[in-house]
């Protein structure tokens, strides 16, 4: 098996691939933690072995970890964590490192590895050129061109960002759940606050999206992936925007270079 796991600044998510059926990746569990920045590598494995067990997984069965990660201060708790837990020697997902595809920014070592990770997830089972949006702690619109290059991103701020920030500074607004909408015109307090982020994130989509396409070409798949993205699709204005979602884009992309990684190893001299 392999796990791959995705530390991002609020969540980490972990999934765990079993083996290939007509040449297709198997992803046989996915689970949800938050992230915590002080967690040891013992609470990590403890957690780990847990959630392993509880759905009848053996975490001896594991013979590679592939992690991308935009919180540095994890990493070396996770090394340990693994090694100690798995008996495996993690690989870290580096975009400004890693062969799958070309990064055509002024830094890449800038860009987060989740989200080069989703765009190699996203080339791979959607082609080129493609639009990949990633609904977490920050909303990113990641261009990839037709060659299957990262050309660049957009970054705003994510949707329970955006709905903690309003209500946080804003005394007499409650807080709410992130819930659908059928009206933009909200009929109490409630309504409107989800009205206002719900709809203000369609909007956002909509205006990148169509200013994506005008330079990438008008024929560029959009696929939304990440924790928020099924929310936002259930909205018929933005299902016009994005042709997929597929929340665990990034995860795939991990499994693709876990594979690609560990041929290249058994291939060294």
């Amino acid at each position: 098996m392999l796990l791959t796991i995705d530390v991002g600044n609020t969540e980490m998510k972990l999934g765990v691939f079993g083996k290939e059926r007509k040449g297709q990746a198997q992803l046989i569990r996915v689970w949800r933690l938050t992230t915590e920045r002080r967690r040891t590598a013992d609470e990590y494995g403890i957690q780990f072995v847990n959630l392993f067990a509880f759905a009848g997984l053996d975490p001896h069965g594991v013979t590679a970890i592939a992690i991308a990660s935009v919180v540095p201060a994890t990493e070396r708790a996770l090394r340990i964590c693994c090694q100690a837990y798995f008996e495996v020697e993690p690989t870290f997902f580096r975009p400004a490192e890693q062969q799958l595809m070309p990064i055509r920014t002024n830094h890449p070592r800038e860009l987060g590895a989740d989200m080069v990770a989703g765009a190699i997830g996203g080339v791979h089972k959607y082609g080129a050129p493609l639009i990949v949006v990633g609904y977490g702690t920050a909303t990113t619109f990641a261009a990839i061109s037709a060659a299957g290059e990262f050309l660049g991103t957009a970054i705003a701020p994510g949707i329970q960002i955006s709905f903690d920030a309003l209500v946080g500074s804003t005394a007499q607004l409650p807080q709410v759940s992130l819930e659908t909408l059928n009206s933009v015109i909200g009929r109490n307090t409630q309504e409107a606050l989800q009205a206002g982020v719900i709809y203000g994130v369609i909007g956002q989509t909509e205006g990148i999206v169509s200013r994506m396409r005008m330079e990438l070409g008008a024929q560029t798949k959009v696929v939304a992936t990440g924790g928020l993205a099924d929310l936002v699709a259930r909205h018929q204005e933005v299902i016009e925007a994005i042709d997929h979602v597929d929340p665990h884009l990034n995860l795939e992309g991990l499994h693709l270079f876990a594979r690609t990684f560990e041929k290249a190893r058994a291939e060294a001299p």
